[in-house]
């Protein structure tokens, strides 16, 4: 039951985060992701069998002691965004800011779940489910954000520091950007001490969110 949970939470979470960057980037002029029917919240579209099934179940009945996985990219044509360069960089960060906003919708439906409880009673199974709900829901919407931030190609925080780095080495950073995926699935799997340094935020926020919701018991 925890596994079934802990997946629609994340399935939800990857399509807001692919839904984001299809909407803002129709607000930087480019429809392509309308067009090909990315800016809906039904998951079909979104959703990658391998990223965002197969390998969140392998990870959690491996008791990797990690959660990762992915939804499709949505399309984008950045020529035609009205500003390519704070276009670039509204588009990227649009997954990030909605995967932030979810972990505070989230830590709040906690707050308002352990409320309701300790004022009607215990109310069961379905107390818990929805309280396990909300604390997946803050994990990894937390690390879908901050992963993400990442500034490892194709990362969205790759596309922040390329417009930072002068335009030789941005050219290079971008053509390294093939190997990108390849560096990251080594660094989870072969150095993963290197994300806990990098995820360290998550570790905090979550006690601060942990903090927050008890002061509702």
């Amino acid at each position: 039951m925890d596994a079934i949970l802990l997946i629609i939470v994340l399935i939800f979470s990857v399509v807001i985060h692919e839904l984001a960057h299809a909407w803002q980037a129709r607000r930087e002029g480019d429809d392509t992701a309308e067009r090909l029917g990315r800016i809906t919240l039904n998951p079909l579209p979104h959703l990658d069998l391998i990223g965002s099934f197969i390998l969140p179940m392998a990870l959690y009945l491996s008791h990797a002691g990690f959660m990762f996985g992915w939804a499709k990219p949505v399309p984008v044509n950045p020529a035609k965004y009205r500003d390519y360069r704070a276009g670039d960089i509204r588009v990227s960060l649009a997954g990030i800011v909605s995967n932030i906003g979810l972990a505070v919708l989230a830590t709040l439906a906690a707050a308002v779940i352990v409320k309701v409880g300790s004022v009607v009673g215990h109310l069961g199974g379905v107390t818990d489910a929805l309280l396990l709900m909300a604390r997946y829901g803050i994990l990894i919407n937390l690390v879908l954000a901050f992963f993400n931030l990442i500034p490892i190609p194709p990362l969205d925080g790759s596309h922040v520091l390329v417009h930072l780095l002068p335009r030789e080495a941005a050219v290079r950073y971008q053509r390294a950007g093939r190997y990108g995926i390849l560096v990251v699935m080594a660094l989870l799997f072969l150095v993963p001490r290197t994300f806990d340094f990098l995820l360290a935020p998550v570790t905090w926020l979550m006690g601060f969110a942990d903090t927050f919701i008890r002061l509702w018991i």
